[in-house]
């Protein structure tokens, strides 16, 4: 059909024209960005983000600054309780505050920041023909304020995302390990400690019981 052909055309060329349009902060530093943030917005109309956001829950990466580039592990529980682990390395390119990952398939730019409180980062995935556009807003704190969750839900809308697709992520639920230690007295020592919306190595995998 020639007419659905022209406008998935026309469609694609208008969202990369907007991407082109979107630019980084002025006066981005990098150094700003480093340290613990918790991812706690995300907005998309890409499909496996509608399948899966349900399940979804907040998560916490560290970035670290490493000659121009920008290391990003992330992690998060699973709904099962299971740690989800992601590393990235945001690569330089001529503009700063403009990366990419995974080769060029990810072309990240960090549009909004105040760096001792939030981020807002726009990133195109591109596989052959098909382009998505993924806005995440980081929070230095677990929970983003009312303000700032408005200006991301904006900033969404402005580029396209569906109002039933951003999500402001809840708070993963904790995870807590109970270990013993044993001594040579018979006696039991209990320590107990909590997670909550990241991973850690649990002790009990280290130490037996």
């Amino acid at each position: 059909n020639m007419t659905f052909l022209t406008t998935a055309l026309g469609l694609t060329l208008c969202f990369v024209w907007a991407s082109a349009d979107i630019l980084p902060q002025p006066d981005f530093n990098i150094e700003g960005m480093s340290g613990k943030w918790y991812l706690t917005g995300f907005a998309t109309n890409a499909q496996w983000f509608i399948i899966h956001k349900q399940t979804m829950g907040t998560g916490t990466s560290t970035f670290t600054p490493m000659d121009g580039n920008l290391d990003m592990p992330f992690e998060s529980l699973n709904p099962d309780g299971t740690c989800f682990r992601l590393h990235n390395l945001a690569k330089k390119t001529d503009v700063p505050g403009k990366f990419t990952y995974v080769g060029d398939v990810n072309d990240m730019r960090i549009v909004d920041v105040k760096y001792d409180e939030y981020a807002l980062i726009y990133t195109v995935k591109t596989i052959g023909d098909t382009s998505d556009a993924v806005i995440k807003a980081y929070s230095r704190s677990p929970e983003l304020s009312s303000e700032i969750q408005e200006k991301f839900r904006q900033f969404a809308l402005e580029n396209g995302v569906l109002p039933e697709n951003m999500v402001i992520l809840p708070k993963n639920g904790s995870t807590q390990f109970i270990f013993q230690f044993y001594f040579s007295s018979n006696l039991t020592f209990n320590f107990t400690t909590t997670w909550l919306g990241n991973c850690s190595v649990p002790l009990k995998n280290i130490y037996t019981a």
